[in-house]
């Protein structure tokens, strides 16, 4: 693979890293077992999240998007079907992360044989004590890094990222999140906002720190509102295909609607077991490799 790009979060997709539920052993009774302790709601239920997860990538390949597959490794866990969070890939190179989840640690080295595998250089990683995880990072533009300092990127991980881009003149903000319901729960930055396009957001504003809506507002980001009572369905979490294309869950009806009358093309999948079950929307069962 001879193009990758990574700090343009709103541009024409064109290619994805994403794992499947059996790739990442959602058949496995051993592997099933531990939902709780990964913070699922429910048992998995592997035949529908293989269906919906078949949705997500059909919508993707009809919108001309090259997906590509993350191999099955006794290392994953359920987890890894949400491909966003284990690595960030630059406009210099990719960067693995040592997450901040610890049944994720062997998500890290897998990625990284994956870009080795198909030509993207590895920039750097993420190494204890510093724990980082993508879904805390938004690209505002291609010299600003925003990073969620949370329960899963800490202020260890941000500074190795912040020394890994800083010889390429990128600045790298931290943002603070809330608490939430706490260390157990999946609170990432992009839980709280997704970029649509170059100047607008989709935020669950009531959420978000000051700082973070101030800087979004100095940007000239308009900002759209989630229905408040599709938070804990993930209606934050929508991924841009570009063109003001977007994907979004389709159980997320309100705050749905509210994207198309603001003009924005969106397509849907079923997500109550891939996405709601493991608290992961389409951003984060996708790894974007490149935009236009």
């Amino acid at each position: 693979m001879s193009a990758f790009s990574g700090s343009n979060m709103v541009g024409r997709l064109r290619s994805v890293l994403v794992c499947t539920p059996k790739a990442a052993g959602w058949n496995s009774a051993a592997q099933a077992n531990r939902w709780q302790e990964l913070g699922f709601l429910h048992a998995p239920d592997f035949a529908k999240a293989a269906e919906q997860h078949t949705a997500l990538c059909r919508q993707l390949q009809n919108a001309s998007v090259e997906v590509d597959c993350l191999p099955a490794s006794e290392r994953l866990s359920l987890d890894a079907v949400y491909t966003h969070d284990a690595s960030i890939v630059s406009d210099f190179g990719a960067i693995p992360f040592h997450s901040g989840k610890a049944n994720r640690a062997g998500e890290r080295e897998q990625h990284r044989q994956f870009y080795q595998q198909i030509g993207i250089p590895v920039l750097g990683e993420v190494l204890p004590p510093g724990t980082a995880e993508a879904g805390d990072m938004i690209w505002l533009d291609a010299k600003t890094l925003v990073v969620g300092r949370g329960y899963r990127t800490n202020a260890a991980g941000i500074e190795q990222i912040r020394n890994l881009l800083r010889p390429h003149s990128v600045d790298v903000i931290a943002a603070p999140l809330p608490h939430g319901a706490g260390p157990g729960t999946c609170l990432h930055l992009m839980s709280l906002i997704s970029l649509l396009d170059e100047k607008t957001a989709l935020v669950d504003l009531a959420w978000l720190a000051v700082e973070t809506v101030e800087l979004l507002s100095a940007r000239g980001y308009k900002l759209i509102e989630i229905d408040s009572g599709e938070r804990d369905t993930l209606g934050c979490n929508v991924l841009s295909l570009g063109e003001r294309k977007l994907l979004a869950i389709a159980e997320n009806v309100r705050t749905n609607e509210k994207l198309r009358a603001a003009g924005f093309d969106v397509r849907t999948f079923p997500g109550s077991e891939i996405s709601v079950n493991g608290g992961g929307g389409p951003t984060c069962l996708t790894r974007p490799l490149f935009r236009d």
